[in-house]
């Protein structure tokens, strides 16, 4: 039988010889198999590690940070929310529909192990050209996997954003993010305990699928797609969803110490993952795992990424209590192997030791491989696109053409047809929905309070500077969390690269971990969790970096939130914040000019803290009716979908005429309504504060919007702005309408 090289695996050779050297033998295929997964680079972040390690990870209420299934942060009154954003990147390029379902399922199983019920999803989708077959198929599978599970398994898709751009044409990218609830006495970490306790595989039969996911993940999307497939895990929501209740259930249980999600690498990783939290080994019993396809190898049962599995770690005595619940609940359970002292990952199938590896070697010995300095690396030959290869629209002449042309563009469009596919108000939660506000807006059930979260990317701002952009991202997520009257809390992040083995993308990768790190520093808020996606690149695109970042914050009192719509004839609607903007980076240079532009300066982060800070104060007094934050179109879009979200109007009757103003995008602006009695009191307020406030005009019954006596009806203004998405799937292009 010819040897078997385990380059083939994905391992490179300088690993390879480590790997030899260390273990002092040759090891043997399932050895090869586990080290495969563990050292990926997926598994391991042994590329990202080291930048990882700048960005904050402590402060006020963080109860878990990095490291664990999610991050966890204190809201008080003995609750605390979990959250965590995952990619499923690779996959979804494939198989659409079950790589962004078991994505959405994967996430929700990281909430899980932590004890935490799952109480929302939001996502953050990235697509090529939506005028062509390949991105309409990918956007319809992508967007009926998410619905399939969200709304299978119950928990809601509660918001979340859409992109479009050229370099994603062959590498989409699928970010989802997952929140739940858990009092802080229930919280549950990814351990093993002390040597003597056991290990139970609970939930649905192991198959062969989704067998080296993490190595399909850490490698280029290059080469015939059908031979990706079998590396596309299928999820079953239905299991998934008896696996929480079954987990909930089984947490009340004394004697539970542990339990992780068996996700990428399945029990070739979260096993040992889970002994190195403890300072212990583990000894399995392959021979023991429930199986869905008979005569499995043990080669194919520990690599297997079979969906809706947890491993739990238990103490002797209650195992047969944990096994009954989920057997009640129709799910496999077994005792599958026991936390041993000896500092070893050994596997056996019955009285066969299949793999027996030394833990440190196994979780740390990737960090022992030499990397080649920056400037060593291979400068690739795959390129990112800064120009608008596609079209290039001509631009209206009027202000009232051009607020109907931008809002036609897939960027700024109306998302009603994908959140529409979703069931957003299951749990009876979601006080704001997807599409309503400028993040979701979840209930804490018995209290005022609410948990308000989004997510953040633009392409656009990191491919003009990837440091300023990560800034800019970062800070608008919080000025979305801040326009709904809530406190920014903490970050989770999914950080899409290209090849990292090419020095472009390490230099864009270190550059946007800097911008994460001092604007999350500027806020004073921390990291808590995240995932790294490589690889995003084919012979001839890479993606540009595309950082996305998930924030969460806390609404002391909901009955203090401003609409996000215009509230009252006779209010006063103003610019809160800055009157200075960029072009560089906005859907307006895109779309006019096909080119991303520059920055025309860098974003002070303190001042927009500040002015952040300020507004927050004057939610809390009860001053602001409405607010909507500055983002994708500048002032003008945000004013038209402050008049669609409702029936009221605003009249305008002066525009000055820099488009830079109207148009231009950065963070730390926001649309704000006053009534007329409240407003001196809010101008002395801003006054005080230095923060810049700049009057913009009337609400008006009449449902128009008046633009310096252009007038626009609002019936009109929604046509243009649902119109695009069903176009796509029409045949027809409404930038062209």
């Amino acid at each position: 039988m010819a040897k078997q090289n385990p380059e083939t695996l994905g391992l490179m050779p300088p690993e390879i010889q480590v790997i030899r050297q260390r273990m002092g033998r040759e090891p043997n295929w399932v050895e090869w198999g586990i080290f495969s997964l563990n050292w990926s680079e997926h598994c391991s972040y042994k590329t990202s590690k080291p930048f990882l390690k700048m960005l904050p990870r402590t402060g006020p209420g963080v109860v878990v940070g990095p490291g664990q299934n999610a991050g966890v942060i204190d809201l008080g009154n003995g609750w605390a929310v979990a959250f965590k954003v995952e990619s499923h990147n690779h996959p979804s390029a494939i198989e659409p529909f079950h790589g962004a379902a078991t994505g959405v399922g994967g996430i929700i199983r990281d909430i899980l192990s932590m004890g935490a019920r799952p109480i929302a999803l939001l996502d953050s989708l990235r697509f090529g050209d939506p005028y062509t077959w390949r991105t309409r198929w990918l956007l319809s599978g992508v967007v009926s996997g998410i619905g399939f599970y969200g709304n299978s398994i119950g928990v809601p898709t509660v918001g979340g954003e859409v992109r479009f751009g050229p370099d994603y044409q062959e590498n989409p990218l699928v970010n989802a993010m997952c929140i739940g609830l858990v009092r802080l006495e229930g919280l549950k970490q990814a351990v093993t305990g002390k040597p003597g306790n056991l290990l139970i595989l609970a939930g649905a039969p192991t198959g062969k699928d989704g067998i080296h996911g993490a190595t399909f993940a850490s490698i280029d999307l290059i080469g015939p797609e059908e031979e990706k497939r079998p590396n596309v895990q299928i999820g079953d929501p239905f299991y998934g969803k008896l696996l929480i209740e079954a987990t909930l259930e089984a947490l009340e249980i004394p004697g539970i110490v542990g339990l992780q999600d068996l996700g990428a690498g399945g029990l070739s990783t979260a096993p040992p993952e889970m002994a190195r939290r403890s300072g212990t080994g583990i000894e399995l019993d392959l021979s023991q795992v429930p199986l869905r396809t008979p005569q499995m190898t043990p080669y194919e049962i520990v690599l297997s990424e079979s969906q809706e599995r947890m491993v739990l770690a238990v103490q002797p005595g209650v195992e047969e209590q944990v096994l009954a619940v989920y057997r009640k609940w129709g799910l496999e359970a077994q005792v599958i192997g026991r936390v041993i002292e000896d500092p070893v990952y050994r596997v056996r199938f019955g009285k066969e030791v299949v793999a027996d590896l030394p833990m440190d070697l196994l979780l740390d010995g990737v960090d022992e491989v030499p990397q080649g300095p920056i400037g060593s690396l291979s400068t690739g030959s795959a390129t990112s696109t800064h120009t608008n290869p596609h079209r290039i629209t001509p631009q209206p002449s009027t202000w009232a053409d051009l607020l109907l042309d931008l809002l036609q563009d897939p960027d700024i469009a109306s998302k009603r047809w994908v959140y529409e596919q979703y069931d957003w108000s299951v749990q009876t939660r979601s006080v704001v929905g997807p599409g309503k506000g400028d993040g979701a807006v979840l209930w804490l059930k018995g209290t005022k309070q609410a948990v308000v979260a989004t997510m953040d990317g633009n392409w656009r701002w990191t491919s003009v500077s990837p440091y300023e952009g990560a800034v800019r991202i970062v800070l608008e997520a919080a000025c979305n969390l801040v326009a709904h009257g809530a406190k920014p809390l903490g970050i989770t992040d999914c950080l899409n690269f290209a090849n990292p083995q090419e020095a472009p993308t390490l230099q864009e990768f270190e550059q946007v971990i800097q911008g994460l790190r001092d604007a999350a520093l500027a806020l004073g808020i921390p990291v808590v969790s995240g995932n790294v996606s490589f690889y995003n690149q084919s012979e001839t695109r890479r993606i540009p970096p595309t950082p996305v970042v998930g924030m969460v914050g806390l609404l002391e009192d909901l009955e203090r939130m401003p609409q996000a719509n215009f509230a009252q004839p006779g209010n006063r609607v103003y610019l809160w914040g800055s009157p200075q903007a960029d072009l560089g980076g906005s859907v307006y240079q895109w779309r006019y000019q096909g080119t991303l532009g520059e920055f025309r300066k860098p974003i002070t982060k303190e001042e927009v803290v500040r002015i952040l800070h300020a507004l927050l104060e004057a939610i809390h007094r009860g001053w602001i009716r409405s607010a909507h934050d500055v983002s994708e179109g500048g002032i003008l879009v945000a004013i038209a979908e402050m008049a669609i979200q409702g029936s009221y109007g605003l009249e305008i009757p002066a525009m000055d005429p820099d488009p830079a103003f109207w148009l231009g995008e950065a963070p730390g602006r926001w649309i704000v309504e006053i009534s007329p009695r409240d407003a001196h009191l809010v101008e002395d307020f801003a006054r005080q504060r230095g923060v810049p406030l700049r009057f913009l005009g009337t609400v008006q019954a009449d449902p128009h919007l008046s633009l310096s006596g252009q007038t626009i009806s609002l019936d009109r203004l929604r046509d243009a702005y649902e119109r695009t998405f069903p176009g796509f799937f029409e045949g027809r292009d409404a930038s062209t309408q």
